[in-house]
């Protein structure tokens, strides 16, 4: 067996390094940066609601994920591809009824642009009550996508796509990651194949770790676990 997969327990690469803390979360410095809004407003516990607008993999649910718990709140999660009004008013019910925390949870909704407009209206009450603070991801224009009365009462940020640079280095610190990620795999990885799978990812972490996952998994039954360019390409 693959000594890097033993204690993963078949959580993908991706989602085993995620950061967990500002600190360590690489990219979106306009936001996260020293003195940057949404590391104040993390660090004074009072997030506004809004909506995290981007490309895939580059950092929208994590981001997410980091401020919840930089302020300490609970963080409930829907996704609008298989959530519905139902859901979505069982989580207000649960955020209104949370003792201590009533009223000051999270409600974080991945890609909130697939939300009906009656799916969106079912949380105009709650956000303008305050009764929780919505987080909506999307990759489309929310201009176009999220209902006007939602978006008024909500702040809008846009997440550019990672450099090259912060996408090697999020790949240098899996193969270094010996608890989470490929540091106990032997993987040797060129720099030419390095740079092709940099390439490809095109700013998207995740796609990144998912192809570092796969080439993991292609050599993992060999005795080399050198990687070139015949690998990569192949």
């Amino acid at each position: 067996m693959n000594q890097s997969n033993i204690h993963t327990d078949g959580m993908p690469l991706a989602e085993r390094m995620r950061p967990k803390t500002l600190e360590s979360y690489l990219g979106q410095t306009h936001l996260v940066g020293p003195d940057a809004v949404l590391r104040k407003a993390a660090e004074s516990g009072n997030l506004p609601s809004m909506i995290l607008w981007g490309p895939p993999g580059v950092g929208k649910t994590t981001l997410a994920r980091i401020l919840a718990a930089t302020v300490k709140l609970p963080f409930h999660q829907l996704s609008a591809i298989n959530s519905g009004v139902k859901e979505v008013r069982d989580v207000i019910a649960s955020a209104k009824s949370g003792g201590m925390f009533s009223g000051r949870s999270i409600l974080f909704i991945d890609e909130i642009h697939r939300f009906s407009k009656s799916q969106q209206d079912s949380l105009l009450g709650a956000v303008e009550q305050g009764w929780v603070t919505l987080i909506g991801a999307t990759t489309e224009n929310p201009s176009f996508e999220v209902i006007p009365a939602l978006l008024s009462r909500c702040q809008t940020f846009h997440l550019d796509p990672l450099e090259r640079e912060q996408i090697r280095d999020i790949l240098n610190r899996t193969l270094l990651d010996t608890e989470k990620g490929l540091g106990d795999s032997g993987l040797q990885i060129s720099p030419e194949a390095m740079d092709i799978i940099v390439s490809h990812a095109n700013g998207d972490a995740r796609c990144a770790l998912n192809l570092l996952e796969a080439v993991d998994n292609v050599v993992s039954q060999q005795d080399s676990k050198q990687v070139d360019l015949e690998i990569i390409q192949g």
